[in-house]
């Protein structure tokens, strides 16, 4: 039995398919035989050198696949689960935790069974969404949210999504929605479904000239407790810091590092990968997708198969990608 690794050799490389070794599990960890990825925004930024600890690595993070393996400690899983999970390569610098391999071995602490109705391939938009997203409402000096649960209730709360169509804005609003929140988003009008399939109570057009008041209005008396800014990017901050002068400030998590704001918003940076969000894995994911709690949302775009398709993924990755997340399966 073989593996095969898409291996970045240097600073803007191409990725190199090549035979490895079948990584061998800590107590902790399991082993993924991988039959979907999908690419995130960082990926192609370390293929650009960003936050890569040496050379030669395999990069990736989301993946969708049965298990191979499990450590001696693990309990949750067995040879055969089908699973989604997060691999952890970003954070070890090890090649064996990437994603983008046949087998890739990852905690057993980010990781959850994967329900026969749904495939491999949208299994796979969603561990990193789920691990950012949770970053910004659960971790320490965040926001403080709730955990989502099977039965919430409403709470008289309200959370704000901009780019609630994105991957990290889908997740964001299902796991506030479940944990009894209500989720105001944004997204351009021909994502306003996506983000109410994902659970928002409203969507507003973010170029919209009254975007600002409307939400204010939306948010009416219910207590603010803080906006979630999945596009990051410092133009996005135009539209952001009106929103949020509407509502007297407060907190704003970030896909990005953050530029100056004023001093009534407190803008942090999210990375979205610790250990953190391991009570959403080991307590909720799974049957929140059995029950239908948790979709597998945005859509997969499909855009090859084999690990010789992921320089591609890459490219369109780059490109003009909205409301999906670009997968390439094993």
């Amino acid at each position: 039995m073989s593996n095969f690794s898409a291996f970045l050799d240097g600073e803007n490389k191409p990725l190199r398919v090549a035979e490895s070794h079948i990584p061998t599990p800590g107590p902790n960890d399991i082993i993924v035989r991988n039959h979907a990825v999908a690419i995130n925004t960082v990926d192609p930024a370390q293929q650009a050198g960003f936050k890569v600890a040496r050379y030669p690595t395999v990069l990736g993070h989301d993946l969708a696949g049965i298990v191979h393996e499990v450590g001696s400690s693990v309990t949750r899983f067995k040879d055969g689960d089908r699973v989604l999970g997060h691999a952890w390569q970003f954070l070890t610098g090890q090649a064996e935790d990437g994603a983008f391999s046949l087998y890739t071995r990852i905690p057993a602490g980010n990781a959850a069974i994967l329900p026969d109705n749904i495939d491999f391939k949208q299994g796979s938009v969603l561990p990193v969404a789920i691990d950012t997203a949770a970053r910004g409402f659960y971790d320490t000096g965040f926001m403080g949210l709730d955990l989502p649960t099977a039965d919430a209730k409403p709470n008289g709360k309200v959370v704000i999504v901009y780019g609630g169509s994105t991957s990290v804005g889908v997740a964001a609003i299902q796991l506030a929605v479940n944990a009894g929140y209500r989720v105001i988003a944004t997204s351009s009008p021909r994502n306003h479904d996506l983000c109410r399939e994902a659970g928002a109570a409203a969507v507003f057009d973010y170029k919209s000239l009254s975007v600002a008041n409307d939400i204010a209005k939306s948010v009416g008396n219910d207590q603010f407790v803080g906006l979630w800014n999945t596009i990051g990017i410092p133009e996005s901050f135009d539209v952001v810091t009106p929103i949020m002068q509407k509502l007297s400030g407060g907190f704003v998590a970030n896909t990005k590092p953050p530029g100056p704001t004023p001093e009534n918003i407190t803008v942090k940076f999210v990375l979205g990968l610790d250990e953190y969000s391991y009570p959403l894995w080991e307590h909720w994911i799974t049957d929140a997708l059995a029950s239908g709690k948790l979709k597998a949302l945005p859509e997969p775009k499909v855009v090859g198969k084999g690990l010789e398709s992921l320089e591609h993924a890459f490219k369109v990755r780059n490109g003009d990608v909205s409301g999906c997340k670009i997968v390439v399966e094993l």
